[in-house]
């Protein structure tokens, strides 16, 4: 490794200063970030993976100098899974370059495309069988609810890596903390109805449930995960536009840019 770095915490962009000065002549490029780590210091895990939760807007991973991703995309959530490149002392770099490209978009635009580890970095540790990391980003839980007159009937879909057949417990709650929904079962989807939901309702009352659901082998959990889902009916109308909940609703509102 270089003997000179600049010390940072994450979240953080090297534009926080030329990306804010109104000349649009910001630096954009390849910057570096590099942190060593022992394994001595970390859970005893199966599988060791790193969540970036946005890094702008294309970054290379390497651990101990192997090059283990590539990923394309700053306003996204993606891992990599590190377990096989982990040594006793490690030191992993993340190349990440905001440079315009013909893969991310927009190609051009008029705020400041800042680059950088601009969110969160997660080390995640778990089980050989767990809800699958690599599912697109996500939780390895999907929760689609669908309203039917006075019934929701809810799809609660699992996503697990090296499913034998465990079982798959999902427990939901209302707002107050209330069971509504409970079952065990050996089956990665869960089927069910909620009579007389209480619907979200955008800011005028964003109500949730809670889904807990977990891989469990005999009475020890291999993973949970907790999704909170509103319950809600939503489409579009030339005329009317866009009805939530069987109710025109204007929508209104500002750019937030990254």
């Amino acid at each position: 490794m270089p003997t000179k770095w600049d010390f940072v915490n994450l979240p953080h962009s090297w534009n926080a200063i030329d990306g804010q000065d109104g000349d649009n002549d910001y630096y954009r490029g390849t910057c570096y970030y590099a942190k060593e780590l022992s394994k001595g210091n970390l859970p005893e895990a199966d599988k060791y993976y790193l969540e970036f939760q946005g890094a702008n807007s294309s970054a290379d991973v390497y651990v101990n100098g192997k090059k283990l991703a590539h990923h394309d995309g700053g306003y996204s959530t993606w891992r990599v899974d590190v377990t096989d490149a982990l040594e006793y002392n490690n030191v992993i770099v993340v190349a990440v370059d905001n440079a315009a490209n013909d893969t991310v978009y927009p190609q051009m635009a008029d705020f400041t495309f800042f680059g950088g580890i601009y969110r969160n970095v997660n080390l995640i540790v778990t089980n050989h069988i767990h809800f699958d990391l690599d599912y697109y980003g996500g939780p390895g839980v999907t929760v689609t609810p669908v309203v039917e007159g006075d019934v929701a009937k809810v799809t609660v879909q699992s996503y697990v890596t090296n499913y034998n057949n465990e079982d798959i417990n999902v427990d939901v709650f209302d707002a107050q903390g209330n069971v509504v929904f409970s079952k065990r079962q050996k089956a990665l989807t869960c089927e069910f109805e909620i009579k007389n939901p209480h619907l979200w309702n955008g800011v005028k009352d964003p109500y949730l449930y809670r889904a807990e659901v977990s891989i469990v082998k005999d009475s020890f959990i291999l993973d949970n995960k907790e999704i909170d889902f509103g319950i809600r009916s939503f489409s579009i109308d030339p005329q009317k536009g866009f009805i939530l909940n069987g109710v025109p609703t204007p929508l209104r509102g500002v750019s937030r840019h990254q």
